[in-house]
């Protein structure tokens, strides 16, 4: 258990925000396997929101069954900002997260994400904006540097610490490196031994075995993870299972096939068209991974064009495998 100003956090465990995956849908299919402390919702643009573009818009409403939950802004203008972050606070979010550790071009490009940690002034101005305008718990996700010359995860920690963050996530990688190499979870112990609010660890999670180490290698208050929960949703459950009890179970081919069905009938109910092919196929895609047949079921999707089609492709593989 761990806390983010009053806001409980049990199990311990954060579903990290991920552009184009973390949407309703996908957080309240985690939420339904259990072992998810706090789920936050794919990030927000703050100009986008201010400008009332609709499609940014419509993806701020949550269920209840979500909660506790944060909704991640980003941007570079504290004036958009502070909009974003108040209307996050209106909708009922629990948490409002700040974007600091983006490390795509166009994101860069707007000066906002990593960006940030180039101009640890206009860093400080933000929180500091924020921290004045909100009465939920304010968190900041950020990256070890934007390059490998100049790490400022420590400076950029004690700023957020200093204007009043309630919490902090590192992904210590930097900006440069995107997902490459290995994220050095002893920047994650360094950032701890220096803040006295609680930090989030995040980076190469990719087993409920990996929660369980980084916690114990870096004095973490809290492990994020994402990538991995794509191909096995239940990593949160299992992570879980390992710190309360030390045992976790595997789900079985039926329990994976029920969860996929699950998730497509939810999607097929909120969307159509296009959007809808694009997220069975992002999904298909990830939730078949090292699934017998699962590659050549790949291959065959990239030739249809009709959500119907390969909501049926999808359900035909799972009947057989799972036979």
């Amino acid at each position: 258990m761990a806390q983010i100003g009053p806001v409980t956090i049990d199990p311990p465990l954060v579903l990290a925000p991920m552009a184009g995956i973390t949407d309703s849908p996908f957080r309240r299919m985690i939420r339904s396997l259990g072992g998810c402390g706090l789920v936050t919702m794919e990030f927000i643009s703050s100009e986008a929101v201010t400008r009332g573009v609709g499609k940014e818009l419509g993806k701020l409403p949550f269920d209840a069954s979500e909660r506790p939950i944060a909704i991640q802004v980003y941007g570079s203008r504290p004036a958009a900002l502070v909009d974003a972050a108040l209307k996050v606070q209106d909708m009922g979010a629990d948490i409002c997260d700040v974007n600091m550790g983006c490390p795509a071009r166009k994101i860069l490009k707007g000066s906002a994400g990593a960006a940030l940690m180039d101009d640890l002034d206009l860093a400080r101005r933000i929180v500091r904006a924020l921290r004045a305008v909100l009465s939920i718990p304010l968190t900041v996700k950020f990256r070890s540097g934007l390059r490998d010359s100049e790490l400022r995860y420590l400076e950029l920690g004690r700023i957020c610490e200093g204007e009043g963050a309630d919490a902090v996530t590192l992904h210590p990688r930097t900006a440069v490196q995107q997902y490459t190499g290995r994220a050095d979870w002893d920047q994650i112990a360094r950032l701890k031994e220096e803040l006295s609010i609680p930090v989030i660890g995040n980076g190469d999670v990719v087993t409920p075995e990996d929660a369980v180490r980084m916690f114990s290698q870096t004095g973490c208050d809290m492990v994020m993870i994402g990538r991995a929960c794509l191909k096995n949703p239940w990593i949160f459950a299992q992570a879980a299972g390992l710190l309360s009890t030390a045992s976790y179970s595997e789900p079985t081919l039926h329990q994976r096939a029920a969860f996929v069905r699950r998730h497509f009938e939810i999607l097929a109910g909120e969307l159509e068209g296009k959007d809808l092919l694009h997220k069975l196929k992002v999904f298909t895609g990830k939730y078949t991974h090292g699934l017998p047949g699962g590659r050549d079921l790949r291959r065959r999707l990239t030739q249809i064009h009709d959500p119907r089609q390969l909501l049926d492709a999808v359900e035909a593989f799972f009947d057989e495998i799972a036979s």
